[in-house]
């Protein structure tokens, strides 16, 4: 059984389930996951559509995530499972993981915890209640090596969904883009809260750059799961001609100059592509200073986490305003030394990051487990 509860989780967990499919054609898959898990012929127990939500909650969210809670502990207590592999979402999923082990199955977790970013006293709660950790960033194996937890370094997952390289070319062709122009992609990230608080400053940014560099054209990527007609609403009083292109965000990184783009797996997405750019969060307060008191990483950026160096600008809860934005964004176009170096700091990240084929190496570390 492969558990998740978010988008990015989703897709990891479909890659996961067509190469373990691959490697071995009987497998029975059940799932909590989403529409890209039960393509990949994934049977679902349970849907994820209230649960991908970041930060404090409200009650509905939260009613939504007890109840996908205990009914998951149902099943996991009345059914024989070969293996139960958690992908991350950890906030339920180590408490679910508890559950899964307590009811004698073989408990795997695919995509850790971030324990090095915060709450590092949870190694301890992790190596009572997992068999076996598979990780994706090379620094983490020898976290959990050193605290006697099982683990396997596979590379990252999103090298299996970036091609190898794109024709940027037919991109703007595609798009509807001027080959010659300067393209500034818009990534707001794939949570609805994420985008009505993101996209306002991008937009705003992007008007003030528009009036100074009259050739700019600006392509915003929407995550199939961000509600019908959210961006478009958010985008209509902006006076910019906005080209939206749904649920390609590889292809609007690559046929961009550079980025602006929400803090998370994003960031690594567009590194792996070798687009320059800006990395911009906000959160609620509440959610903001609980998580600067938690938080032990100098950098919020994953890009900037795996080169251990700020290569990319982050502008971070009052720092991320419509004009520090777009000063940024100034730079990255008339800044030439500047633009290549950060070029340069990016192709580096990418060969940090291994090489692809992470899906299929996890499901070969999954499938051993489930014959020792």
């Amino acid at each position: 059984m492969i558990v998740t509860g978010e988008a990015s989780g989703d897709l990891h967990g479909a890659n996961l389930a067509k190469a373990l499919q691959a490697i071995q054609p009987d497998i029975e898959i059940l799932g909590m996951g989403g529409a890209k898990m039960r393509a990949a012929g994934v049977k679902m127990i349970l849907g994820i559509d209230r649960l991908d939500v970041m930060g404090l909650i409200g009650l509905g969210h939260m009613g939504a995530v007890v109840r996908a809670f205990r009914a998951m502990a149902r099943f996991l207590r009345h059914t024989t499972l070969d293996a139960v592999v958690f992908i991350d979402h950890p906030g339920f999923n180590l408490r679910m993981a508890r559950i899964a082990r307590k009811a004698g199955h073989r408990v795997i977790y695919y995509i850790a915890p971030q324990i090095w970013a915060w709450a590092p006293s949870r190694i301890h709660l992790i190596a009572r209640r997992i068999h076996r950790m598979i990780v994706i960033l090379p620094f983490e194996k020898e976290i959990y090596r050193k605290a006697g937890v099982p683990c396997e370094y596979v590379g990252h997952p999103l090298l299996d969904d970036i091609a190898p390289t794109y024709d940027r070319s037919e991109l703007r062709k595609r798009f509807g883009l001027e080959d010659a122009k300067t393209v500034i992609g818009l990534l707001p990230g794939s949570r609805e809260r994420e985008v009505r608080v993101l996209l306002p400053i991008m937009c705003q940014a992007s008007a003030k750059l528009a009036t100074r560099h009259q050739g700019v054209r600006f392509i915003l990527a929407v995550a199939s799961s961000v509600p019908d007609g959210l961006a478009e609403s958010l985008i209509a009083g902006s006076n910019l001609d906005i080209h939206l292109v749904k649920d390609q965000p590889s292809e609007v990184m690559a046929a961009s100059d550079f980025l602006l783009v929400a803090s998370g797996t994003a960031t690594l997405q567009a590194a792996v592509i070798g687009t320059p750019m800006v990395i911009l969060y906000r959160a609620s307060w509440l959610t903001y200073v609980a998580a600067r008191s938690l938080i032990r990483v100098k950098w919020i950026g994953l890009v900037n986490i795996v080169a251990g160096r700020g290569i990319c600008k982050e502008l971070i809860q009052h720092q991320a305003t419509p004009e520090s934005l777009s000063e940024e964004a100034e730079r990255l176009l008339v800044d030439q030394e500047y633009y290549q170096n950060m070029q340069h700091s990016l192709r580096e990240v990418r060969a940090a990051l291994g090489d692809p084929g992470a899906s299929r190496r996890a499901a070969a570390v999954i499938l051993e487990e489930c014959r020792t």
